[in-house]
Parts: C-alpha cells; sequence; structure tokens
C-alpha cells in the first residue's frame, strides 16, 4: 500500500497543471508517495497534456464532471493508501511541505486531518484566504481561519508560527487518513463544491478525532481558479452548503435557534444584494435557501446517521458571531477575537 497518495483533482486547468505539477512531483520524491492526477471531465487538453508530459503519472479519467465532493470520492475508492493528501492544481509546494504533515499524523493517533500553512501565491507575505494558518466557523456557520477573518487578510509575520487544534484543513490542502475518509462516506456529495471539507471536518470532530495545523509546512495557492468569487453559482453553493453543513452538525439543543437566526441573516444578506442592484446574488440566495428547504428529508436522514454524540460544540467554533466582530466591533484579526478553542457547553 502506498503510505501517501497525492491526489490533484483537475478540471479544466491545464495552465495550472502545467506550472504547478512539476514542482509537486519535484518536491514530493519521498518512498512511498505516489503523485495522481484525477480529471474530471474536462474539456480542454489537460489529459492529453498528462499523457504527453507525465507520462509516468498516474491518471484517472472521469467521462463528466462530478464536482470537487463527487471527483474525489470516487477518485479515492481507486486508490490505496494510508493517507490521501488532497491538493488543489493551483498550489505550489515548498522544499520539505510533506515530512511535517506526515509526522503530525504518525505522532497522534487522534489527528484525522492536518494542513500546512497556506499562504497567497499573489502576495507571498500574506495568507491565502481558502485556509491560512487554520480553519474556523463561528456558532451560525460563518468560516473564517487564522490570519483571514472574512475579507481581512493578514500578513505572515510569524504570529501562528505554532501548531495548533483547528475546526476544519482546507481542501485545496488536507492530508486525510484514508480509512477514516472512507468510515465517514468521503465528502457529501449533496455540496457538490464549496464547504464540503469543513462537513467532513465537523463529522469527523462530532466523533472524537483531532484536525491540526502545521506550521513547519508552507504552500502557497493562487485561489479562485474554478468559480470566481463573484459567480452566482459560487454564491449559491455557499449559501446553500452552509445551510446543509449546519442542519446535519449542529448539537440537537442548538438546531431550530440557530438555523433560525441563520435563515435571518441570509434574509438580511439578501437584502442587502438588492440594494446594490445585484440581482444575481439575490436570486442565488434565495435559490440556495429553495434548494436548502427541498433537501430537508434527506438531510434529517443524513442527520440521524452522524447524530453528534455531544449536546457542546466540538472544540473550534467560536461561540459568538463573527459578522457582530468584524463589522460592529471592529475586530478584524484572529489574536482581536480572544478566541480559545475549547469545546463549548450549552449554555453559550
Amino acid at each position: 500500500m502506498t503510505d501517501i497518495a497525492i491526489v490533484i483533482l483537475n478540471w479544466n486547468t491545464r495552465q495550472q497543471l502545467e506550472q504547478f505539477l512539476p514542482n509537486v512531483l519535484a518536491h514530493s520524491k519521498e518512498k512511498g508517495v505516489e503523485v495522481v492526477v484525477a480529471d474530471n471531465g474536462s474539456t480542454d487538453d489537460s489529459v492529453a497534456y498528462m499523457r504527453e508530459n507525465h507520462p509516468g503519472v498516474r491518471l484517472i479519467e472521469f467521462d463528466t464532471n462530478h464536482g470537487f465532493t463527487g471527483g474525489y470520492n470516487r477518485a479515492l475508492a481507486q486508490i490505496e493508501a494510508r493517507y490521501y493528501l488532497l491538493l488543489n492544481s493551483d498550489v505550489e509546494v515548498t522544499s520539505g511541505w510533506l515530512q511535517p504533515l506526515k509526522a503530525c499524523m504518525e505522532e497522534n493517533s487522534s489527528v484525522a486531518a492536518c494542513m500546512p500553512k497556506m499562504k497567497s501565491w499573489h502576495q507571498p507575505k500574506y495568507f491565502e484566504y481558502a485556509g491560512a494558518a487554520g480553519g474556523f466557523i463561528d456558532k451560525y456557520g460563518y468560516p473564517f481561519c487564522r490570519g483571514r477573518i472574512l475579507e481581512a487578510i493578514e500578513q505572515d509575520q510569524g504570529q501562528y508560527d505554532k501548531d495548533s487544534e483547528i475546526f476544519w484543513a482546507t481542501g485545496a490542502c488536507m492530508l486525510v487518513r484514508s480509512d477514516l475518509f472512507h468510515q465517514e462516506g468521503g465528502f457529501d456529495e449533496a455540496f457538490f463544491a464549496h464547504m464540503e471539507e469543513i462537513d467532513l471536518c465537523w463529522r469527523l470532530k462530532n466523533k472524537g478525532h483531532s484536525i491540526r495545523y502545521v506550521h513547519e509546512s508552507t504552500v502557497y495557492h493562487v485561489g479562485g481558479g474554478t468559480l470566481p468569487n463573484n459567480s452566482p453559482f459560487k454564491l449559491f453553493l455557499n449559501y446553500r452548503n452552509n445551510l446543509f453543513l449546519l442542519y446535519k452538525n449542529l448539537p440537537a439543543k442548538r438546531l431550530n435557534q440557530h438555523i433560525q437566526i441563520r435563515k435571518s441573516l441570509d434574509i438580511l444578506s439578501s437584502l442587502v444584494f438588492l440594494t446594490k442592484a445585484n440581482l444575481q446574488g439575490f436570486r442565488a440566495v434565495l435559490k440556495a435557501h429553495r434548494h436548502f428547504r427541498k433537501a430537508l428529508p434527506e438531510l434529517k436522514k443524513k442527520r440521524q446517521k452522524n447524530a453528534p454524540t455531544s449536546g457542546n460544540f466540538p472544540s473550534g467554533i467560536y461561540p459568538k458571531s463573527i459578522l457582530w466582530d468584524y463589522f460592529i466591533r471592529r475586530r478584524r484579526s484572529f489574536a482581536l477575537l480572544n478566541f480559545t478553542t475549547k469545546p463549548q457547553s450549552n449554555e453559550q
């Protein structure tokens, strides 16, 4: 069995493969490491490029786009390895990036997944939006990171140069135990893309596992390669999947109240889109809520199957509103939150 399978899910990103894959291969030559490219039904010349330029790299081909979730589930079902390293095609890795991640898993059997320090490829002194120095969410499901609170991104000045427990590891570069990935049923394919890694990490947390940030490993992420930030489809996925995430994983005592509050916040968000004449954004939020209502019967089944075993939040959920802190209290760095990652009681 392979020790680590680095699996790059590709969809119409031939240029990124050409730019970043040689770097991955150059810095991943350790014994027991395999690099795999899974093509998710690309319509560009990605497959032809791989066959011509990297015939020694294992290539898995799908005839259609199964999304991030379905593409990875189908690819990983064909790969035997102790650990899967999920890696976006637009990530530049660095010398010695693998060993600290593997050591984190080897030294603590409770760790289900971990991630490196993720910095911006465009602005190397700064953290990158998609993962920064480890992911968290607030009690209403809004994601943020150490090094990135909503749109405020910090410069890396060594302030997060210490390994730590986090809530979610970014799907752009995540090392996960293969047995736990399959035991949890992999990614929830209803998500298609966006926040599926947060859902997986929350499910793992609910089972008592740990998610870690490893500061000695550094990668640089381009970001926004598949769907731009202003894409209506991306907005729809983020709003819908956030509701999916909360409904599946919230402790029972918190479920109804937090879902209702989140719905109200989404209505306010849709009105902001409307006041800015962004009809596509407004419609994306409404569409997300329609899809959520339609999906409720299936979500209830998933919740029953993976119900939280504790009435408390797992470690890494911020017990306040990150929106309130960001917009009203102007707290736009992780340090200003005074947030410890201990499990929260039901009284909070």
